[in-house]
């Protein structure tokens, strides 16, 4: 017997028909003697259609601002995770199975008070411990739970997955499996390069790294949490048929396993090939190379909650003037101007440019730690094909290289073959 938390995201609880089939999943956890509990997020679309009710709602009444509440915000769009999870347990109670909805206030999940964007700060699993004993599974609705105002928190988007990772981490459970609508982590994109390989185990940092430059597969607070909490993580497919064999196999059911890296035998040098879409540059020319230029720039963009990534300076021969250049989300490049616009004074650089439409991608592997030349062998291989590239940065375990826009799914697929991961 075995503690299982399972979690299905929206894809996988779009309709009646689709929730009847998770319940089935549940059932054969339960009939195999496991204690469970299922975190859900809410049916596929109807978080967007809260989201725009709380932003339409100002312009409906008349009001001048478009701003709201944001505890008003939490309040209407967690409602999408509570019908959800009550749906589920009604399915559940139909098929002769004991469980029961709870809500993140009745757990209780404890946030901070950012709402929106709501962080977890401590979950008592006493009472679900104690109801999984007894035989009932818990059917909690994902993304939410309580500030210390006494409201209604939500985690942000993809916070399901958090909410799931950090209640298996609670109940001190045997395995979290993430089900959705794909059957596992793959070595890149199998939507750009068909000969993609489904990964059998991934290490907690390559998935990190993985979610944060592009891979929408796990959500990175989820990661986050799985590895500092070591809570072995299964990312599997709701779609599959919940009898099918192998389904129920307690140490090796379908899907990629996100473990600790001393779980994984046979390292590969290069695990996997990331990439995301909409990044932008923003270069400032000519600024004065002293102390305290970089805080000026970057202060403000952090005041502004603008996510700068990949950062590279250029050092005049002289040493009296520099160029920076950064990258930012396509979306966040106005308001990184204006930020940057209004401390020109204080930066004190000549000119500014901006490029967007670029794409980064990223070679990324713990294996790249014992090996040299996996660089150059990117460089290599991109520059056969003319890709130019714009900026590189680098880690332990990953490579990232931003380049333009048309050229993504070339790059993805060039890089993909050249470290042989379209092998099986």
């Amino acid at each position: 017997m075995a503690r299982i938390v399972m979690k299905f995201g929206g894809t996988s609880v779009a309709n009646l028909e689709r929730i009847h089939n998770v319940a089935r999943h549940v059932k054969r956890e339960v009939d195999a003697g496991h204690e469970v509990a299922v975190v859900v997020s809410a049916m596929s679309g109807k978080t967007n259609e809260l989201v725009d009710w709380v932003q339409t709602m100002p312009k409906v009444a008349g009001a001048d601002s478009p701003f709201y509440d944001a505890r008003e915000y939490d309040a209407v769009v967690a409602s999408g995770e509570q019908v959800t999870s009550g749906l589920l347990a009604i399915a559940l109670q139909s098929l002769g199975i004991n469980a029961r909805s709870w809500q993140g206030w009745q757990i209780p999940i404890k946030t901070d008070n950012a709402h929106g964007a709501a962080r977890i700060q401590e979950i008592d699993g006493s009472d679900i411990i104690r109801r999984m004993g007894e035989g009932q599974v818990a059917v909690v609705a994902g993304f939410q739970g309580i500030g210390p105002d006494n409201r209604i928190a939500t985690l942000g988007r993809g916070g399901s997955d958090t909410s799931a990772v950090a209640i298996a981490a609670a109940v001190k459970a045997d395995r979290c499996d993430i089900y959705t609508d794909v059957d596992g982590v793959y070595t890149t994109d199998p939507r750009i390069e068909p000969k993609a390989r489904r990964l059998k185990k991934v290490a907690f940092e390559e998935m990190l790294e993985m979610a944060s430059l592009g891979a929408k597969v796990l959500q990175v607070r989820s990661v986050e949490l799985a590895m500092v909490h070591k809570v072995r993580t299964f990312v599997r497919s709701s779609f599959e048929d919940p009898d099918a064999p192998g389904m129920g196999d307690l140490l090796n059911p379908p899907g990629t396993l996100i473990c600790d890296e001393d779980e994984i035998v046979e390292q590969e040098v290069v695990t996997g090939i990331a990439y995301a879409k909409d990044e932008a540059q923003i270069s400032l020319r000519r600024l004065a190379d002293r102390p305290g230029v970089s805080a000026a720039i970057f202060g403000p963009l952090a005041e502004a909650h603008i996510n700068v990534d990949m950062i590279v300076q250029n050092i005049s021969e002289d040493g009296s003037k520099t160029d920076l250049t950064f990258t930012v989300p396509s979306g966040d490049v106005d308001k990184a101007l204006q930020a940057l616009a209004d401390n020109k004074e204080k930066i004190g650089f000549d000119v500014v440019q901006s490029e967007k439409g670029l794409v980064k991608v990223s070679v990324i592997g713990i294996g790249m730690r014992s090996h040299a030349g996996v660089a150059a062998t990117a460089f290599r291989a991109l520059a056969e094909k003319g890709i130019n590239i714009k900026a590189i940065t680098t880690s332990e375990i990953k490579i990232s290289i931003l380049i333009d826009g048309p050229y993504a799914e070339l790059a993805v697929r060039t890089l993909h073959s050249v470290y042989g991961l379209d092998k099986s």
